[in-house]
């Protein structure tokens, strides 16, 4: 009995079937023929690691932050740029000259010129083109510059209109010839500038502070440069030609005795003896010294030259002609007109250094709102249909960029000022504080002191004379064109005489825009004249 039911256990156990998995693996999709038959492998679509999800969501808000950015600033720019357009459109007489700006820039503190003009490039000029101006730009590398530029440009108006200053003539260099040159040719055919105002374009606040200091210096200043006054000890004595010892060529050997003559004859014996030997004399006894050939001629002139140009380069701007301080004492000019041609200051930011990066990042991503504060100040200019007068008090002692300032929100840094409370207080011009902000933004470098510097246009406190300042104006940009900005901002409006062209679909721009349609912008249309004919033989 216990034998066969140990047989029965044992066979039992033998035919037992085996465990099954606890959890079957699903089946792989099958994958789509054409794809297999291609090579291609079996994606599956999974959400990619941690690390990558960190990955892409750090590129993609900073690529998506910088896409809209652009976008926005460009549609901006077109606001400004449509609103201005249609002058462009305005006839001009044959005789006439287009409008023409004056533009000044300068080298930023701390940094090139190269800085100063990406900014114009990208933010000034395109509305300016819009609105097809012409326009001369005033440049300056180094502090005082900009100042000396203007003070003199100032200075020759004033000699043109007839007046004349006390001194030595004017200086007139080939550029001045030129200028005079070219007016006589226009005058003898008629051809004039266009009638209304002209307009001065300010970019930064240290070009502001010597654009200031010009104005000041051109029209209050004299108009040669004054003479420095020297001391009797400072003149070096002079003596006369007449009263200089007679160098007499001795020899060693002793006199004879018999040789005892008197001053006369001595003075006439050493005389011809100092007389240079005859030609006939020289050629005969001694071979002629070798003279320099015409190649070292030339090589030492062109070394003069270049040596001259360096000293040119490294020497700084002319002198100040008037010190702020002589602003009270000084008459003046006759020519001195009732209203000085309109200025526009421009806001321009600019930070250098390594521990600023967050605030260049937070400048980098809000490009439209300095496109913004730039294109209203731009667009005022271009169409100068309204100008004020800058205001004097208290309520404008640090204002920064315009009455309707937008630019406030492009950085992060205060505009608290350091000066104390009484100071700030007191009244002062508006054109003191205008783009007063930037300088928290100069380098360092711009504030080191210079014991070989007179005065420092960037750091001296501004002073005006109230004679000048209440005779500066201002662009503004009108209400009902700030209105209709925003109209055409929102696509209500176009360019004011135009009709707004249709909507031109994604796939049509990118098609024309690889060249594989047509262009509907003519402008950009290259005009080929016919050569039909041309190349036959």
């Amino acid at each position: 009995m216990a034998d066969s039911g140990s047989k029965a256990g044992a066979a039992g156990t033998g035919n037992a079937a085996p465990a099954k998995p606890a959890a079957a693996s699903a089946a792989p999709k099958p994958q789509n023929p054409a794809m297999r038959m291609m090579g291609m492998p079996n994606f599956r679509f999974k959400l990619p690691s941690r690390n990558w999800l960190i990955f892409l969501t750090i590129t993609g808000s900073w690529f998506a932050a910088v896409i809209y950015d652009r976008r926005e600033k460009r549609k901006i720019q077109q606001k400004w740029s449509h609103l201005v357009a249609h002058i462009a459109k305005e006839p001009l007489p044959s005789n006439e000259l287009r409008r023409k700006l004056t533009v000044f820039l300068s080298a930023p503190p701390g940094d090139g010129l190269r800085s100063a003009r990406e900014y114009f490039k990208e933010y000034v000029k395109p509305i300016l083109v819009s609105g097809a101006l012409d326009y001369e730009v005033i440049e300056g590398r180094k502090e005082g510059e900009i100042r000396a530029a203007l003070a003199e440009k100032i200075r020759q108006r004033r000699r043109d209109a007839g007046e004349s200053g006390a001194g030595a003539s004017s200086p007139e260099d080939e550029t001045t010839d030129a200028a005079k040159l070219l007016q006589e040719v226009r005058n003898n055919f008629g051809i004039h500038d266009e009638p209304g105002l002209k307009g001065d374009l300010v970019l930064g606040r240290n070009t502001w502070r010597e654009y200031i200091r010009g104005i000041h210096e051109g029209w209050l200043g004299p108009l040669d440069a004054p003479v420095l006054e020297t001391t009797e000890e400072d003149i070096p004595e002079v003596t006369p030609l007449s009263e200089t010892p007679v160098v007499q060529q001795t020899t060693s050997s002793p006199p004879s005795p018999s040789a005892t003559t008197t001053e006369t004859t001595t003075s006439t014996s050493t005389t011809e003896t100092t007389t240079p030997p005859s030609i006939d004399n020289q050629t005969s006894t001694e071979p002629p010294t070798p003279t320099k050939s015409e190649e070292d001629t030339k090589a030492a002139e062109k070394k003069k030259e270049e040596e001259k140009k360096e000293a040119e380069k490294k020497k700084g701007p002319t002198p100040s002609y008037l010190l702020p301080s002589d602003y009270a004492s000084q008459p003046l000019p006759p020519t001195l007109p009732d209203v000085l041609e309109p200025s526009c200051p421009i806001y321009f930011p600019h930070i250098l250094g390594f521990l600023n990066t967050p605030i260049r990042m937070y400048r980098f991503l809000n490009k439209r709102k300095v496109a913004e504060s730039v294109g209203e100040e731009v667009a005022a200019l271009v169409l100068a249909a309204q100008v004020r007068e800058y205001k004097y008090g208290i309520e404008h002692t640090h204002t920064h960029t315009h009455a309707h300032d937008t630019s406030a929100d492009a950085s992060p840094v205060s505009s608290e000022s350091s000066e104390p409370n009484n100071k700030a207080l007191e009244p002062q011009w508006e054109q003191a504080s205008l783009l007063e902000i930037e300088e928290a933004d100069w380098h360092k470098s711009a504030r080191r002191e210079r014991p070989d510097a007179l005065e420092r246009e960037w750091l001296d406190p501004i002073v005006l004379d109230s004679r000048i300042a209440s005779r500066m104006r201002r662009f503004v940009v009108p209400e009902e064109e700030r209105e209709r900005s925003q109209r055409i901002f929102e696509g209500q409006e176009w360019i004011r005489g135009e009709e707004k062209p249709a909507d031109v679909p994604l796939w049509q721009m990118v098609k024309d825009y690889m060249g594989f349609g047509e262009d509907n912008h003519p402008s950009r249309k290259v005009v080929v004249g016919n050569y039909e004919g041309e190349f036959d033989e």
